[in-house]
């Protein structure tokens, strides 16, 4: 088995499949890439059994089909000090030796069998369900809702994000029971309504290589696995096993209170007002009179308080409600729009944090942020 690559094209594959690699692999030949080739394609494996990803490259100089693990460290580590130049790999399919040539050198590794590597999940035929859907539409709705999945192993339904497909759009949603973002698309639409729980891991995958797509994205799920397939990239995942919950009922609808506040100048004054608040409470207080939001924290303990106030527009009657900051500053953060508009009922019920508008009109975002109790 013998193929030339370019060092730097071999490189970029390689780091964008790399991150599912873990560092407490159960299987040793998790630690190494599945080289695997056919033709003039070389397909390139990388895997911890929960989240698999494929990368396949088109090279011109190859020799003999087969396939080879291949160390991943010692591989990416060598790569990494190449400048641009054809490497050619030369495998001894029958003592498993890897020898890699360069213009000045000459570098030896010992592979392991290709076929000791964990063979692909197989999407079950009667519980198939596919969707495809543009990158940049599956990249909004990853980037909008994985800060606020849970990190908690008692409730692993919340710690991936709600992907529903339906006649009328695409929906996502995450939660970590603090805080729930919502994310509908009108401009993805699948024939019928199904829905699956990605995991946290692989969406983050998704979210690294995502952005270098330009085509559309074949989605194909069951009841157990999920197939994202790219240009270049395969993402296989586990799926979260269970029913999520009915996020629609947490969702408060008679919201009398509105404000419209420059998001920005609400986010950068939440920064420097919670430095003041209680570590271990990080609770920020609003306090809303007139055209005027005053942002204020305290820390008895040190005996440290500030305030401040910005202008914004308010008509309802004064009120008083109290957020976690860090949780606050995620959501701002996570809204692009100028204005941010905030919508409540009662200092006890959640707050909805709403863009004053939307990147396109075939979107709508909604983020939900349950109170804190102000001590009086």
């Amino acid at each position: 088995m013998k193929f030339v690559v370019s060092s730097t094209e071999l490189l970029a594959h390689l780091q964008g499949i790399s991150k599912v690699i873990s560092t407490k692999n159960t299987l040793p030949i998790l630690d190494n890439f599945l080289f695997k080739l056919q033709g003039n394609s070389l397909e390139i494996t990388a895997s911890d059994l929960e989240s698999t990803l494929i990368t396949s490259m088109t090279l011109e100089n190859t020799d003999e089909d087969g396939s080879i693990a291949i160390p991943a460290r010692i591989l990416l580590d060598t790569l990494k000090e190449f400048s641009e130049q054809p490497l050619t790999f030369e495998i001894n399919m029958d003592n498993l030796s890897v020898v890699i040539n360069s213009e000045k050198g000459k570098f030896s590794i010992v592979g392991q069998n290709g076929i000791d590597f964990p063979a692909l999940p197989a999407i079950k035929s009667d519980k198939k369900f596919s969707f495809s859907v543009g990158a940049d539409v599956l990249l909004s709705g990853i980037t909008k809702t994985l800060f606020a999945t849970a990190d908690d192993e008692l409730r692993p339904v919340m710690g991936g994000i709600f992907i529903e497909a339906g006649t009328d759009g695409l929906t996502f949603v995450a939660s970590d029971a603090h805080k729930l973002v919502r994310y509908k698309r009108s401009d993805a639409k699948a024939d019928d309504n199904a829905s699956f729980i990605l995991p946290k891991k692989p969406a983050s995958l998704l979210k690294n290589i995502l952005p270098r797509e330009e085509n559309v994205v074949a989605i194909e799920f069951d009841d157990k696995n999920a197939f994202f397939t790219l240009a270049n990239y395969k993402v296989v995942s586990r799926l979260v096993e269970g029913n999520y919950p009915n996020y629609n009922s947490v969702i408060p609808t008679n919201n009398s209170r509105k404000i419209r506040v420059d998001r920005v100048e609400l986010l950068n004054t939440l920064k420097r007002v919670s430095v003041f608040s209680n570590q271990a409470s990080n609770l920020v207080k609003l306090e809303l009179t007139g055209n005027q939001i005053k942002v204020s924290a305290q820390d008895i303990d040190f005996s440290i308080s500030a305030y401040e106030r910005i202008n914004c527009q308010y008509e309802a009657e004064e009120m008083e409600i109290g957020f976690k900051s860090v949780f606050m500053l995620e959501i701002l953060t996570n809204i692009s729009s100028p204005d941010v508009i905030v919508e409540l009922a009662d200092p006890t019920r959640a707050g909805l944090f709403l863009p004053s508008e939307n990147d396109t009109d075939s979107e709508d975002l909604l983020m939900l942020l349950m109170p804190m109790m102000i001590n009086t």
